[in-house]
């Protein structure tokens, strides 16, 4: 089993920036993938960046040039900048954590942008 424990989120102007991070404890070395994906209002939940263990990444394209998805491995934490957020970034952002049999995900934390 894998838990995912999110921090980060929140109110922000649009133009601001804020940061997401999420830990993986368990049974990380079976992790494959690892990102968040995103859950606006009245939709389907969306993904967002994720990176493979391998440490490709790949990018909605709506988020591409503002976001970044970085990895520490030491502390099998992923952890999300958002820059230049805007209002239709709003949504409830979901880390999830992925193999070959399995997909976790955490408890999903709260981002809004103020226009």
């Amino acid at each position: 089993q894998v838990q995912l424990v999110e921090s980060g989120g929140g109110l922000v102007q649009a133009g601001g920036s804020l940061r997401l991070s999420c830990a993986a404890s368990g049974s990380t070395a079976s992790i494959n993938v690892m990102g968040w994906y995103r859950q606006p209002p009245g939709k389907q939940r969306e993904l967002v960046a994720v990176i493979t263990s391998h440490g490709r990444l790949n990018y909605a394209d709506s988020v591409k040039g503002r976001f970044t998805l970085s990895r520490d491995n030491a502390k099998n934490t992923v952890y999300l900048q958002m820059n230049s957020l805007k209002p239709e970034d709003t949504s409830v952002y979901y880390c999830n954590a992925a193999g070959v049999t399995f997909s976790y995900w955490g408890q999903g934390t709260q981002v809004t942008v103020s226009s």
